[in-house]
């Protein structure tokens, strides 16, 4: 939302110097709402989160009691740009142990949480001007992330009519039409909570190996499925470059911690790269990332809260009008076709906070098309909050 001292492009009105192109990108409009709803809990309003993807737990004790020490013992210094070694060796095992996937330690990345991960990948794989397929609806940041290095966003239908997911003939049709040269996608997928089957991914990867072009796996919600496992694109291909992240699962938000598994041949590229823009991921964060793997059992209790709210607003959101939801195979979220209720998902999300104090995010932050008929919603916050936002949100629609 554009303030009032501010251009359309968000640059301050009657400044002489301007800044970049390059960073006229649109807001990460979850962030932004999540701003509002923090000024209005600041004030005093109870404010129920549901707009951030943010689980509503700490990180896990064996993680919080690994730091503890760390501070105490180790002068948390830089460390190799990879990664540390044993983070590193640790993440190798965890595909043996989740997946049965051999991964040499050699080809982990630990990068600045998934974030840094697509700024490195974008960056090692893509030239300026090359286009990335994205699937739509999708997580924003990818596109932003790409029109900030010169890359051209290549929206690739994924709705409703294809159960969430892009087919391989319109993944096909992105590489051969559109000149995109690399995918980027993620299962389950933020905003849907939509899960490919094995089968399906594998004739995704095989599309884009047809065309030559490079397969990004964001497996960020991994460990957050509601039937079947996901399954790993390195089960397809090697060449595949997944991106995942403690952030979700393992609860670890704010430390900003997650990892890379890149071919073996490009892994001193990304080092290089790695290098130059980031020295190297937070010590600290990556010590307790290392004990996060232990940390299973209270893990999959967190795990057990998300179903129980899954399975709560799946009964009571329809009450409340919200009755087309996406499949909601995993990761913590409910995307609403809000198309019976408004035509102006922003607008409804900011009236709905402010006469509710149940925040969501409005369907524009993950569809440039047709965003303004969705609601995301997220579950990750503790259940009794969960029933109370079904509450309101029954009073409040009628």
């Amino acid at each position: 939302m554009v303030e009032d001292n501010e251009t359309s492009e968000g640059v301050p009105a009657g400044e002489g110097l301007l800044p970049s192109l390059r960073s006229a990108i649109g807001a990460f409009v979850v962030m932004d709402v999540m701003r509002d709803a923090n000024r209005l809990e600041a004030a005093g309003g109870d404010i129920i989160h549901m707009e951030v993807g943010q689980p509503g737990t700490p990180a896990p004790r064996l993680v919080r009691e690994a730091v503890k020490r760390a501070i105490d013992e180790s002068p948390l210094g830089y460390t190799d740009a990879l990664g540390l070694p044993a983070l590193r060796e640790r993440i190798a095992r965890h595909y043996a142990d989740a997946y049965g996937v051999e991964v040499s330690p050699s080809r982990i990345v630990v990068t600045t949480g998934s974030s840094g991960g697509f700024v490195l990948a974008f960056l090692a794989l893509l030239n300026p001007g090359d286009g990335l397929a994205l699937p739509r609806p999708g997580y924003p940041c990818y596109r932003q992330i790409a029109r900030v290095l010169d890359l051209t966003p290549v929206p690739v239908a994924a709705g409703a009519a294809t159960g969430y997911a892009p087919t391989p003939d319109a993944l096909a049709a992105a590489f051969r039409e559109q000149g995109a040269r690399a995918v980027v996608l993620a299962s389950p997928s933020n905003p849907t909570g939509a899960a490919l089957s094995p089968a399906h991914l594998a004739r995704l990867v095989e599309t884009a190996r047809e065309a030559g072009a490079w397969f990004i796996s964001d497996e960020i919600y991994h460990g957050l499925t509601y039937g079947a496992p996901a399954a790993t694109a390195l089960a397809f291909s090697d060449d595949a470059i997944v991106i995942n992240s403690f952030s979700k699962y393992y609860s670890m938000t704010g430390w900003r911690v997650g990892w890379m598994v890149v071919p073996e041949r490009l892994v001193r590229v990304f080092e290089r790269v790695a290098q130059n823009l980031f020295i190297s991921t937070p010590a600290a964060s990556q010590i307790g990332a290392i004990a996060a793997f232990d940390a299973i059992e209270e893990l999959e209790a967190y795990k057990t809260v998300y179903a129980r709210n899954r399975a709560l607003l799946l009964e009571e959101l329809p009450r409340a009008g919200f009755d087309r939801l996406a499949p909601a195979d995993g990761a913590f979220y409910l995307y609403a076709d809000a198309s019976g209720i408004t035509e102006d998902s922003a607008a409804f999300v900011r009236r709905m906070l402010d006469e509710t104090g149940v925040a969501a995010t409005p369907g524009v932050d993950f569809d440039e098309e047709d965003g303004h008929r969705f609601i995301r919603f997220s579950y990750a916050g503790p259940f009794e909050r969960m029933r109370e936002a079904a509450a309101r949100l029954k009073v409040w629609r009628g």
